[in-house]
């Protein structure tokens, strides 16, 4: 493989390792609603299980929870093909960076639906649940009674517990948002030069 290839999926590999470390040792050490503050009540780990997608939210059912697994092996196909094209036309590294960030999430996150159900024996193939732990109640408190639709009930922010496959299609997302003239203000935005990590070998 050229070595232009290799940094971004190189990138990906470590992240999804990381990932599935980190939810294999949740799931050996901790039971399912266990918490473990390291930022007393602003962040700590808490073991909870989810069928759908980012976040905790959930496609309905077996059908939804297969409908999704697919899809998402769909969507890894076509990212990888993207990041692809992405090194091979020369695209902003950044841009192609961020494009291996969220491969690695969406990897990550298939293999908990893929197999995870298989491992610890509790559903068939593409049927298991998604291990989330993270989770940062930054701010919480109550609505005011005269807010509009929630008046009176408690929030938190933030209160969706996710894992590291979250976070990394999270950050690949938002960085992309946020540079997106800069990344695609050309047709080719880092042309062919001698020292470049974009040229082909």
């Amino acid at each position: 493989m050229k070595a232009v290839y290799i940094k971004p999926f190189l990138t990906a590999l470590l992240i999804i390792i990381a990932d599935q470390a980190i939810k294999l040792w949740v799931h050996a050490h901790m039971y399912q609603g266990q918490e473990i503050k390291f930022l007393g009540e602003r962040g700590m780990l808490h073991y909870t299980e989810n069928n759908g997608m980012a976040f905790g939210m959930e496609l309905g059912g077996d059908w939804g929870k297969l409908a999704l697994t697919l899809f998402r092996i769909l969507a890894v196909v076509g990212i990888g093909y993207g990041i692809t094209y992405l090194i091979k036309h020369k695209y902003h590294r950044g841009l192609i960076m961020n494009g291996a960030l969220i491969l690695a999430g969406a990897v990550g996150n298939i293999i908990d639906s893929t197999f995870y159900g298989v491992i610890f024996h509790y559903a068939p193939l593409l049927h298991g649940r998604v291990i989330d732990m993270f989770y940062f109640p930054l701010i919480s408190g109550d609505f005011p009674k005269w807010f509009p639709i929630w008046g009176g009930e408690d929030f938190v922010f933030f209160r969706p517990v996710f894992n590291l496959a979250d976070a990394s299609i999270s950050v690949g997302v938002i960085l992309i948002l946020i540079f997106q003239k800069h990344y695609f203000k050309q047709e080719i935005p880092e042309p062919a030069a001698p020292n470049s990590e974009m040229v082909e070998e």
